[in-house]
């Protein structure tokens, strides 16, 4: 359906864990101007993350005033708005004034963990898996969620005065000045109160995380209309949200089942797009909404590693055995080998395919030859073991390997990191031409929604390759690095218990 007249371009909006990010494309795909702004993460206690909600609203509107400028455009040329963000991240706040109520509680908080614990020796974990593709984990909102009520009182008093949402709510209800409260299935499939199968909120699972459906948004397609913007964006209409993994699936033109990619980012992401019928069962790792268009809902089997970018910041500003990203990467690089030495990047336990909140960090095989190169070489492995476990499963959920995988993100900017990738996979690794894989998705399927790339000349500033990464390593290595990589993740297992 057409929204735009002849207005010219698409405002693709990525709320990250880390930074707010704001594209400009035009009417081909291109990229006419975009910014960023770094977002922070508070830990006000051990294992609590949060981070301001006003800072990540003010911080992606920023960004996107400054995109325009950057493009010498302004609001009026906008034909539509796409918003893409991290999901499992959310907020509470007063549903007449707008003011949050407390902190966004972040992806990467792990509070919840001994009420994970109670509920799953209650028997939840099965019924939770089977109606909504997901685990039983801090990793997800509902579970912090319960954690909120049961030990804030005064705000479980005020559960009818409330409004729950993931980020993309939270930031609809911005640009739209409250009147809109909303979000779609591949942001509300990560709650744990979602059912993937009937495609609403589950009954069961809203009485077991004592959340009134009265605070819930409204679940909407994927694109279409979400509203229009109010204040400086006047009148644009908001277009398209996805989840920001399920938008750089999209992004990277991953459209048909069987094709599947990787994002790295402060975790890294793998997606492999199910078409419109989820698996029944998917060894240690997730089902959930990809996106629905038209009724129809294509499912996603999904892999996360929760320490990607992250274990190279541990570096720097843990470790401080470098100034920056690129100096550490520069030392890892004067390290061919790691001497033995595997280090287990469970920064916040470990995700896809172990689910195990009670595993930490661990750095093994340590000698008097070993010296800073080999600890920064063995962080970057680290990270691509972690793909490899996820890719693996994923392999074995499909019942056929898997060959040339796609990747983006932040950290798909290391060169050595995907050498490693392939070396460790066996398979080629290919880097995408624009990095920004996740806000061109969203803003894809905003601009289709618009009447933009409707065909493939208009579609060319989309799913460009930069390099192809190819495997180095002979199999009998690969091997060898493996095994040593699963004997350091058993020894991290339930370390904490």
């Amino acid at each position: 359906m057409l929204y735009s007249g002849r207005m010219d371009y698409i405002l693709a909006l990525d709320q990250g864990t880390t930074s707010s990010r704001a594209l400009l494309l035009d009417r081909k795909g291109r990229i006419a101007g975009q910014a960023m702004r770094p977002v922070s993460l508070l830990t006000p206690k051990p294992e609590w993350v949060e981070q301001s909600p006003e800072l990540l609203w003010r911080s992606l509107e920023e960004a996107a005033c400054e995109a325009l400028e950057r493009a010498g455009a302004v609001p009026r040329r906008i034909a539509g708005i796409g918003i893409a963000n991290q999901r499992e991240t959310f907020l509470l706040w007063d549903r007449q004034s707008l003011e949050p109520v407390g902190n966004a509680i972040v992806w990467q908080d792990r509070r919840s963990t001994a009420l994970c614990d109670r509920l799953r020796k209650a028997g939840w974990e099965e019924p939770i898996g089977m109606k909504t593709g997901l685990r039983l984990n801090p990793y997800f909102s509902g579970t912090k969620l319960l954690w909120l009520w049961e030990n804030l009182p005064v705000l479980s008093g005020r559960r009818d005065r409330l409004r729950f949402g993931t980020v993309d709510s939270w930031l609809l209800a911005k640009l739209t000045g409250g009147k809109v409260h909303a979000t779609e299935e591949s942001n509300a499939s990560r709650t744990l109160l979602y059912n993937i199968h009937e495609h609403r909120w589950d009954a069961d699972l809203l009485a077991l995380f004592q959340t009134p459906p009265s605070l819930l948004p409204e679940v909407l397609p994927s694109a279409g209309p979400f509203g229009k913007g109010a204040g400086f964006w006047e009148g644009i209409p908001i277009l398209a949200v996805l989840g920001d993994q399920q938008a750089s699936l999209y992004g990277q033109l991953c459209w048909g089942p069987g094709s599947f990619k990787t994002t790295y980012g402060t975790g890294a992401f793998s997606l492999m797009n199910l078409g419109s019928r989820p698996p029944t069962a998917a060894e240690g790792l997730l089902v959930s909404s990809g996106w629905r268009l038209e009724g129809e809902t294509t499912y996603v089997l999904e892999g996360c590693v929760f320490a990607a970018g992250a274990a190279v910041g541990w570096l720097v500003d843990g470790l401080r055995l470098a100034p920056g990203v690129e100096q550490a990467e520069a030392l890892a690089r004067q390290a061919s080998e790691t001497e033995g030495l595997v280090f287990v990047p469970a920064l916040t336990g470990l995700g896809s395919p172990y689910w195990d909140p009670s595993a930490e960090g661990l750095l093994i095989g340590i000698t008097r030859r070993t010296r800073p190169s080999h600890i920064a070489r063995a962080v970057w492995e680290g990270i691509a073991h972690q793909v490899c476990d996820v890719i693996e499963a994923m392999a074995r959920a499909g019942g056929a390997p898997l060959h040339q995988m796609k990747v983006d993100g932040g950290a798909a900017r290391s060169d050595l990191l995907l050498q490693i990738q392939a070396d460790l996979l066996g398979f080629s690794v290919v880097r995408s031409g624009c990095r920004e894989a996740t806000a061109l998705g969203v803003g894809l399927l905003a601009g289709r929604e618009a009447g933009f790339f409707a065909t493939p000349e208009e579609r060319s500033g989309f799913g460009r390759i930069e390099r192809i990464f190819s495997p180095l390593l002979d199999a009998r290595e690969r091997r060898r690095k493996r095994e040593a990589w699963k004997d350091a993740v058993g020894r991290t297992r339930g370390w904490r218990r």
